[in-house]
């Protein structure tokens, strides 16, 4: 079982004590990030008129936003990956086809180089039959 964390983070100028199964570097990130959307808000001039519940709505609003742009574009990353996967697929099939072809073409040839070269024994064998019957009627 993991080992349970307790740090302190400071979020907004405040600081805050966070207890979890994460690592004090994870919760600084966290605490970074919500400093970070802090900021990023602090210079839009709705945000800052707002009061304190509107601002800690919006501001959630903003994180799920990230959440879910985050987690649709995972889905789209592991649809891409399982396209690319099949195709991975479907190519190796392909080439293992290609290559039992080309071992069937080549054992043909070799036949063929076999059968050519039996033809051709054949051939001299014949010429020398010719050969010698001629020799023997003159």
């Amino acid at each position: 079982m993991a080992i349970k964390t307790d740090t302190e983070v400071l979020i907004g100028g405040k600081v805050y004590r966070l207890c979890g199964y994460e690592s004090e570097d994870y919760f600084q990130k966290i605490a970074s990030y919500i400093n970070g959307k802090l900021s990023e808000y602090s210079h839009v001039d709705g945000f800052r008129r707002s009061n304190l519940e509107r601002q800690n709505v919006l501001m959630q609003i903003n994180i799920a936003d990230d959440y879910f742009k985050a987690r649709n574009q995972i889905l789209n990353m592991e649809e891409d990956m399982a396209a690319k996967e099949k195709e991975m697929y479907d190519l190796k099939h392909e080439l293992v086809n290609a290559q039992m072809k080309m071992e069937n073409m080549e054992r043909n040839l070799k036949a063929a180089k076999e059968e050519n070269a039996a033809k051709d024994k054949k051939i001299i064998q014949l010429e020398a039959e010719i050969r010698n019957s001629s020799k023997r009627t003159v």
